[in-house]
């Protein structure tokens, strides 16, 4: 008889592991490709090179940076309402940057935080191995850091993409950014949000948001695609890091989940135009006021990634591409049997 349980327990184990792992292979990308391209991407270190410029020589020093990086250098000072020609003013300015006692403590901070970039790029060639994959057509831009006291978070140009790594320098620097950006923004001024950053940006820049009626149904199913996407190009990253919420916050969305989609439902909203109410809803803030001044911000985008989750799910034979260009934000809904 305990033979027979034992082989019963075998039995259901196996089938267990074979239903994870059919569901993890859904859209598992080939080893090979991604071997190929994390030895291939490289993020191009602009901060370190700005951090490093010979302030005592600064204009040669600018010169030589404007001929290895053209591109970015004319788009960068752009970025900082700055004329790249007038070399002069240019200096004056990356003297005063390089100096500051404040910048300086931070740009040395950036040297030594991101030292060792290769876990970012690993994580960067995933994602850039699912959109070679499924999105072939897409060109993928270069990857570059840079710093720039503190001005811009993320820059995007024909052919780059650049994230500033002066704001994601961790808790040491929350009291400094709360002088300079709101506080619930804060927590997601840290190294691990930079994948994250990234890949939301690629894919917003890939996938713009299209929908005649701009209801808020259509918004946070097209925030929860977003979100999707990144699950899925970052196998490895956590709910809370691409939510950009806390464990505490994440843990009060699963808590009252069935409670949010009632509210929601119950007022009304969620076939809502209201610009103001789409923003509460979607944008970056303290808490969700139509929800409770207990939640999180942006929750309905969390609410649309479950319902999307719950339509990949129900739908297996909806394709990644087929998801990124379904436009038919009800049919999602009617077809996702979304029940928290």
């Amino acid at each position: 008889m305990k033979k027979i349980f034992f082989l019963i327990s075998i039995i259901f184990i196996l089938c267990v592991l074979s239903l994870s792992c059919k569901n993890k292979k859904r859209f598992e990308i080939d080893y090979v490709e991604l071997k190929k391209t994390e030895q291939q991407l490289r993020i191009i270190r602009f901060d370190s090179a700005i951090i490093n410029l010979d302030t005592a020589n600064v204009i040669e020093s600018l010169k030589s940076l404007a001929n290895k990086y053209p591109e970015i250098y004319n788009n960068y000072f752009d970025m900082l309402k700055i004329d790249p020609k007038d070399t002069f003013f240019v200096g004056e300015m990356m003297i005063d940057l390089l100096t500051d006692t404040v910048y300086s403590k931070i740009n040395a901070a950036v040297l030594g935080m991101f030292e060792n970039v290769k876990p970012i790029e690993k994580e960067m060639a995933s994602v850039y191995t699912y959109f070679n994959t499924y999105f072939p057509n897409i060109q993928m831009p270069k990857l570059f850091f840079f710093v720039s006291g503190c001005n811009q978070l993320i820059i995007t140009f024909p052919g780059y993409i650049g994230i500033g790594t002066d704001w994601h320098l961790g808790k040491d620097f929350f009291d400094f950014y709360k002088n300079l950006s709101y506080e619930y923004l804060v927590q997601n001024m840290t190294p691990k949000s930079i994948p994250v950053d990234i890949t939301l940006s690629l894919l917003q820049g890939s996938f713009k948001f299209d929908s005649q009626s701009s209801r808020l149904l259509d918004n946070i199913l097209y925030q929860g695609k977003l979100l999707y996407f990144v699950s899925v190009m970052l196998p490895d990253e956590s709910q809370e890091n691409i939510a950009g919420y806390t464990s505490v916050q994440l843990a009060w969305c699963k808590k009252y989940e069935r409670e949010i989609w009632a509210t929601i439902i119950d007022q009304k909203h969620l076939f809502s135009s209201d610009y103001r109410l789409i923003r509460d809803y979607t944008g970056d803030g303290p808490f969700t006021l139509s929800i409770s001044q207990d939640s999180p911000g942006r929750i309905g985008n969390w609410v649309g990634w479950q319902i999307v989750k719950s339509y990949m799910e129900n739908n297996t034979d909806v394709t990644l591409q087929e998801l990124a260009l379904d436009n038919d934000f009800q049919k999602i809904l009617e077809k996702s049997k979304y029940k928290p």
